[in-house]
């Protein structure tokens, strides 16, 4: 008599999303899995561009976003969508990181997709009936969740598949979290712009389409990703014995990587960067037009509104490429020696910054400003392989995902720190680049606290090691 189990009994729709229908058959080409990582990131980047919504959202009931009526949300409170996004991104993460791993990329990928597509649906709601609760439930805490496990869910697979080119594999993927804002935000401005005779600004049927065109534009990497058989190598791979001496021979997993102290020195890390690279983006373009205005560079020289905007269209630029070219060069360089970089070098561009607007050195400004944002991207991609060299590649999703908590961190402080500085230093009448000084100040200062912590970074103790075999399917259960 035929038997039946439990897996057949299933419905169909659940078995396909099974981590083991996406096991890849022998001969398939690894090359395949980048484009399906890159579908996710380059949906949910669209964050990066929400700041295009600002004004019409700040407009919905005046109709008038240079005279916004009294009962129209305010930037404080737009802002904090954004920031819920960002908190939610990194909380998911640390969250759903364990059960990523145990269920494998497709269905994390599917999961990412609703909630962030869904997110934008149910914001819609909100700015339809003007309710802000609603646009934060949806876009902040729905979308937020989208963001999180939609981040981490290619990582661990693409270091599974490219062990001998970890740096090169995340930066592909993250790459496009970076780049994401450069098609989220022309789409969104091109569809506000159709709808905006149909309803107030044209954002809420925005909200609507990108929900949708997302959700769908996701799919793709839901239903082409694979994972590699356990124990699966590329042909010929030997392991690299250059900087053997931070990368492990065993595996960590979520649980014991939290006890350890290169897992918190990483925290560090990772939040001293972020902070302070979000200290440039967060007022890149008041930053640069206060700094080049008018009264300093001569009537008519000064940068404008439009030029700001190019200032940040290129910093999203260097966002994305640094990405992949830090994280590929830390595949030769070691990834504690990157690390190095971004923080010795941040730290003496950081410093430079106010004396070149002090002397009204636009193009050199410009020019440093790209190296340190190139830089900020390149530490967000480079994080992945550094986890991959201390803990393993078993459960390196879910580690990857509580390291995250810290860009939910700096998303918080990096802004707080930049504006309370700014404020002080206009009530005492500075102006210019002198009222942004102390903010980079700080920031160098801040990269100091990263530089020591990524030096103090020793290899993982033997005792946290997993004892006997581990497959990647289980996930630690």
């Amino acid at each position: 008599m035929a038997t039946t189990s439990v897996a057949d009994s299933r419905p169909a729709i659940t078995s396909i999303l099974d981590r083991s229908r996406t096991i890849a058959r022998p001969g398939y080409n690894r090359w395949l899995v980048p484009p399906a990582a890159l579908a996710i990131h380059l949906a949910i980047g669209q964050a990066y561009a929400f700041s295009v919504f600002n004004k019409p959202l700040g407009s919905l009931i005046s109709g008038d976003p240079n005279a916004p009526a009294p009962t129209d949300w305010t930037p404080g409170q737009i802002g904090w969508t954004f920031s819920i996004a960002i908190v939610l991104l990194g909380l998911s993460a640390a969250i759903f990181g364990k059960w990523l791993e145990r269920v494998g990329p497709r269905k994390a990928m599917l999961a990412a997709s609703l909630c962030f597509g869904g997110g934008f649906l149910i914001g819609s709601l909100g700015v339809h009936l003007h309710s802000l609760a609603l646009l934060y439930f949806g876009y902040g805490f729905v979308g937020g969740i989208g963001l999180g496990i939609g981040y981490i869910s290619p990582v661990s697979t693409l270091i599974k598949w490219f062990p001998d080119r970890k740096g090169v594999a995340t930066g592909m993927a993250i790459m496009g979290f970076g780049g994401g804002a450069m098609i989220g935000s022309p789409l969104a401005v091109a569809l506000m712009n159709h709808f905006k005779d149909s309803a107030p600004q044209g954002v809420a049927p925005t909200f609507i389409a990108m929900g949708i065109i997302y959700l769908l534009f996701m799919q793709f990497g839901v239903w082409t990703i694979r994972v590699p058989a356990d124990n699966w190598a590329p042909e010929g791979y030997v392991p690299s014995t250059e900087h053997s001496a931070l990368i492990t021979s065993g595996n960590v997993s979520a649980d014991n990587a939290i006890k350890t102290p290169q897992f918190w020195l990483l925290w560090v890390v990772l939040l001293t960067n972020v902070t302070a690279g979000i200290g440039v983006l967060e007022t890149a373009s008041p930053l640069i037009q206060e700094t080049f205005s008018d009264k300093f560079m001569g009537s008519g020289r000064g940068v404008t509104a439009a030029a700001a905007a190019g200032f940040v269209g290129l910093l999203s630029l260097f966002n994305l490429l640094g990405r992949f070219f830090w994280s590929s060069a830390s595949d030769k360089l070691g990834r504690k020696v990157a690390y190095a970089i971004y923080f010795g070098l941040g730290i003496l561009l950081y410093a430079l910054i106010p004396t070149l607007g002090h002397n009204l050195q636009l193009t050199l400004y410009v020019v440093v400003a790209c190296v340190i944002i190139s830089m900020y991207g390149g530490g967000f991609a480079t994080a992945p392989a550094y986890l991959s060299d201390l803990f393993g590649k078993y459960q390196v999703g879910a580690i990857h995902g509580r390291l995250l908590t810290a860009w939910s961190t700096a998303g918080v402080l990096g802004p707080l720190i930049v504006h309370n500085l700014h404020e002080n230093a206009v009530e005492k009448g500075l102006i210019g680049a002198a009222a942004y000084q102390n903010v980079f100040y700080t920031m160098a200062g801040l990269l100091a606290v990263g530089l020591i912590a990524d030096l103090a970074v020793r290899p993982v103790a033997e005792r946290y090691y997993e004892k006997g075999p581990v497959t990647m399917e289980a996930g630690g259960h």
